[in-house]
């Protein structure tokens, strides 16, 4: 192929571990034409990443046009195959870092980093046209052989660590529900110094109570298909809600004014832990739609009613834990919800129904 045919990047020139690579700026219209995914019916010891989860894709390419003006995206890494040619803008180490990746027209590129990324990028162009003259950072490394590629992307994700769902509400401003959980923990007199709005876990030594990750789901199902006019009355709602379950909760209280240490309450009681947290959501949120007359904070006073020690297993083993230990499946929150709802009054939904028939059903076959 004729030389003088090809793609020509500015660039940064790096070492790294000794060897050279490239920093640039690639235009979006050039990424889904360049950047190259393995052949998807290789067998994985032949490939030099994973498959590409296509379900994914959607989702960061809706990100990616529903915000427009303020969507980020970091670099993608790429290995190439070609004979390379860097032409320094100048001498010296500051000059001979800066100048022209020149990079043959037949050259192979495999994107070691970013592979979901350039899916999305290429969906995204085809509902917003206009990204195609926006960039991308890219960083190019010299390919090396299916070896060295394998190897590279083992390096990059040896590390890599998603952040805590509580980290991810706590810093999400798009998310109307994010938003609310957070207005929930500092409105409520309650809840303000006993959340973790950082971590999605607590250790046992920690003084919270509940995580953020965990009000946040919570909340999703208390306030689902309730028309509320706006964000402060959805806030609004919430923080009454859950100071009135607070009221019903001796423990709750207990830790709030230091009289009980958060990680004794969680270890000896299920009602701090994020599937009650839930289920209580759920029980609210048909309180809200129809309190048949009763206000809701009269009807939560059943609460107090409920052993939720976690030595009470005849009640919570099956249900709210698997062999000692709290679980928090789909099918154990609603479990776990029916208890409640059951204590408050509250029917049965057929599905709440069917599933509590199996649990019945399994207990009767231990015997």
């Amino acid at each position: 192929m004729d030389p003088s045919f090809g793609y020509s990047f500015p660039a940064i020139r790096g070492i790294q571990a000794n060897r050279e690579y490239f920093v640039s700026m690639c235009p979006l219209r050039l990424i889904p034409k360049i950047f190259l995914f393995d052949e998807e019916e290789l067998v994985p010891e032949l490939r030099a990443q994973r498959t590409l989860n296509k379900q994914r894709v959607p989702e960061i390419a809706q990100y990616m046009v529903q915000n427009r003006n303020d969507y980020v995206f970091s670099a993608l890494t790429a290995s190439v195959d070609a004979e390379v040619k860097f032409e320094p803008l100048g001498l010296g180490s500051d000059g001979s870092r800066l100048g022209v990746l020149r990079i043959p027209m037949d050259a192979r590129f495999i994107v070691n980093d970013g592979q979901h990324r350039r899916a999305a990028i290429e969906a995204a162009m085809r509902n917003a046209p206009d990204l195609a003259d926006e960039t991308i950072a890219v960083v190019f490394f010299l390919d090396h052989g299916l070896q060295r590629c394998q190897q590279m992307f083992a390096d990059l994700n040896r590390y890599a660590i998603r952040p805590s769902k509580s980290l991810g509400v706590l810093y999400d401003h798009r998310d109307n529900l994010a938003q609310l959980s957070k207005l929930v923990v500092i409105r409520s007199a309650f809840f303000k110094d006993i959340v973790e709005m950082e971590r999605s876990t607590l250790s046992p030594r920690s003084r919270k109570l509940f995580t953020l990750s965990a009000l946040y789901h919570s909340n999703g199902d208390l306030l689902d298909r309730l028309e509320l006019s706006d964000q402060d009355v959805a806030a609004k709602t919430c923080t009454t809600f859950w100071e009135d379950v607070a009221n019903q909760m001796p423990e709750w209280q207990a830790v709030r004014e230091r009289r009980m240490a958060a990680g004794e309450v969680r270890r000896d009681f299920i009602h701090s832990h994020g599937i009650v947290l839930q289920a209580l959501g759920i029980v609210g949120n048909v309180l809200l739609r129809d309190s048949r007359n009763q206000s809701v904070k009269s009807r939560l006073r059943a609460l107090r009613k409920i052993d939720w020690s976690r030595a009470n297993s005849r009640l919570w083993e099956g249900r709210a834990m698997i062999g000692g230990r709290v679980s928090k499946s789909s099918q154990n929150v609603v479990l776990t919800s029916n208890v409640i709802k059951k204590q408050l009054g509250l029917d049965l939904t057929p599905e709440e129904t069917r599933i509590e028939r199996l649990l019945q059903e399994s207990r009767n076959g231990k015997h």
